[in-house]
């Protein structure tokens, strides 16, 4: 179960970024081209006014997975100068003190962005351009602080159990030693 959502979570970030550069270029194609005189009369039916507002959706709802999944990969940026010169029981307290004021944070944030937009699905307010109701638009708030929370949660438990704080290697690629083993053969 937790294999799928950390696939999930990454197929969101993945393809709202991807979708997201994609129309951005395109945006820019055709705002370049509809500014030239021998294509002005073709693009001129094309309205992607609507682009913008769709990308920020999208950077919106992406950022809020990608908080999730940083703090999965232990990938958050953490002033630790003061940590690392504490010792034992003491030092593995405060860290997890730290880890709790961020379950407690992101489940605040993601409860009043629940109410938030619960509230707001009760009106007929709707996004500028795109005309879709907000709540929609609002419903990453909640999702991905509640997410955030969670894994918060399992840092938490795996700390407490092992004293090991999840940690990214920035040299490290995933499928790429699979690859490399394929080329040495």
């Amino acid at each position: 179960m937790l294999r799928a959502l950390d696939r999930f979570e990454e197929t969101i970030i993945t393809v709202l970024i991807g979708f997201a550069t994609i129309l951005i270029f395109t945006a820019v194609v055709h705002r370049f081209l509809a500014g030239l005189p021998a294509f002005y009369p073709y693009m001129r039916h094309i309205n992607l006014g609507w682009a913008q507002e769709l990308c920020i959706y999208m950077f919106v709802w992406m950022a809020k997975f990608g908080a999730a999944y940083g703090v999965r990969q232990g990938v958050h940026v953490g002033v630790d100068v003061l940590l690392n010169k504490l010792k034992g029981a003491f030092k593995h307290r405060v860290i997890l003190f730290g880890i709790l004021c961020g379950v407690t944070f992101t489940a605040i944030v993601g409860t009043m962005g629940a109410l938030f937009v619960y509230d707001l699905s009760h009106t007929t307010s709707t996004t500028p351009d795109l005309e879709w109701p907000a709540w929609i638009v609002y419903l990453a708030v909640p999702l991905g602080s509640y997410l955030m929370c969670f894994r918060f949660i399992q840092v938490a438990v795996t700390f407490y159990h092992t004293g090991e704080m999840p940690h990214h290697d920035v040299m490290h690629v995933d499928g790429l030693e699979e690859e490399l083993k394929g080329v040495k053969s």
